[in-house]
């Protein structure tokens, strides 16, 4: 019977030991599973890393928010699972998160063709297992909240570049705009008209910063 090496990454650890302790005394007909952990963006980084260079993981189970202070700009599983495409493209991926909403969704979406995604407050035992069996034999797998914003989803999707992002990032630690061409490869102009469509994606065009901030956090872009 053949081993199934899988990482979960997430910043709870009672999370990431509630997996490992499901999937490892879970019984399947055709693998047993291996599971190790990962709490932080760094380690779940090295251990991508690392298996680039020797063996390669079959599944990453990623949350997509990894909360880090130390780190100069926010980095999310979503960063991961772009990663892990490029170096472990064989790998499964499969994103493992609070957020159902659908902007958020659609945007992993495009940006890391994940195998599966699972809104957290769905997962239990069962769904775990058949998840990953969904994932090994026939994927994707989704959550049924996250069907429904897959469903939902709309013309103006939100995909954010690394410009977009890093913008987001200086409003929300308070950094002036006129500083930001310091940090933001843009120039002033760009950064003000960028900040503008953001407003408006996120439908606070008529607030303020703080409101933009607000909803950014909420859907997990922050």
């Amino acid at each position: 019977m053949r081993t199934l090496r899988v990482l979960t990454i997430d910043d709870h650890e009672m999370i990431t030991t509630g997996y490992k302790y499901l999937l490892e005394a879970a019984e399947f007909e055709e693998f047993q599973i291996k599971v190790e952990t990962a709490n932080t963006y760094d380690s779940g980084k090295q251990k991508i890393e690392d298996s680039a260079r020797s063996f390669k993981y079959d599944l990453l189970l990623l949350d997509v928010q990894l909360t880090e202070t130390h780190l100069e700009e926010p980095y999310s599983g979503e960063d991961l699972g772009i990663l892990a495409r490029k170096i472990i493209p064989d790998t499964k991926i499969v994103f493992m998160s609070s957020f159902s909403d659908n902007y958020r969704i659609n945007s992993i979406l495009k940006n890391v063709n994940p195998d599966g995604y699972m809104v957290k407050s769905e997962v239990d035992e069962k769904s775990l297992i058949a998840m990953v069996k969904g994932v090994i034999h026939s994927p994707p797998y989704y959550s049924q909240k996250a069907l429904v914003a897959i469903r939902k989803k709309v013309s103006n999707d939100l995909l954010l570049d690394d410009n977009d992002k890093k913008i987001l990032y200086h409003v929300s630690i308070g950094t002036r705009t006129k500083d930001m061409v310091d940090f933001i490869n843009l120039s002033l102009a760009g950064i003000e008209n960028r900040k503008r469509q953001l407003k408006v994606i996120f439908g606070v065009e008529k607030q303020n910063d703080l409101a933009l901030v607000h909803e950014a956090r909420n859907r997990g872009f922050l």
